[in-house]
């Protein structure tokens, strides 16, 4: 008996993973989704299922760059469609990512409707990457500026916000900002909380259309 078909999501930040995972849910509703947070539960379960009909993996995990998962996926799955996500704007991380394997490319901030047609292009076979950084990020010189202050924030929390919308992890904001990650945690919470909105993927939908702004761009 062949194992059930499943799509799977590498994202070590939960309220992320769990977002995406319900979107994609509705988006392949016969196909089950599993959302791992490592690389440990990434080698558990290409054991134990086999090949993903189509993997999504955040380009920063805890420990860095999530460069040994898609090489990993390439070397079992080499079928499998595997998408990277990120919230960096840096080209680089387009490239490394399709050099190690990726067939795609989709930055944090894209529109539903552009996540779910990329995904589709995937699974049928295409590839897809932003023609360049710079296309993709043009709207954003139409964005209102806004501080953390009139967001109703700190600025310890706008800095954190501000990594946020990059799609960093804990870790590495943590290691930024030289805070523990329990810290992190704390600031992330009452971000939500003032912005009204309950996991990461809404407060970047939320500020769409704004640019934070900090002082001396301490980002």
């Amino acid at each position: 008996m062949h194992p059930a078909p499943y799509a799977l999501i590498l994202d070590d930040h939960p309220l992320v993973a769990r977002g995406m995972a319900e979107f994609l849910r509705a988006l392949l509703p016969d196909t089950e989704v599993l959302a791992l947070e490592g690389m440990a539960c990434l080698e558990t379960t290409l054991t134990q299922r086999g090949a993903p009909q189509l993997a999504i993996v955040d380009f920063w995990l805890a420990d860095g760059a999530a460069l040994s998962a898609l090489q990993a996926l390439r070397l079992h799955c080499p079928g499998t469609p595997v998408a990277v996500v990120s919230g960096d704007d840096d080209p680089q991380i387009v490239e490394r990512a399709r050099a190690a394997g990726a067939r795609g490319f989709l930055h944090k901030q894209e529109s539903p409707d552009t996540f779910a047609t990329a995904l589709q292009r995937l699974r049928a076979g295409e590839s897809w990457f932003p023609a360049s950084f710079a296309a993709t990020a043009a709207p954003r010189a139409r964005e209102l500026p806004v501080t953390p202050q009139e967001l109703g924030l700190s600025l310890r929390q706008g800095e954190v916000l501000a990594r946020v919308l990059q799609g960093q992890p804990n870790k590495r904001i943590a290691q930024a900002l030289d805070i523990s990650e329990a810290t992190v945690k704390e600031h992330v919470t009452g971000i939500l909380q003032k912005l009204g909105v309950r996991t990461r993927v809404e407060a970047i939908t939320h500020l769409r259309g704004r640019q934070l702004v900090l002082p001396n761009d301490a980002r």
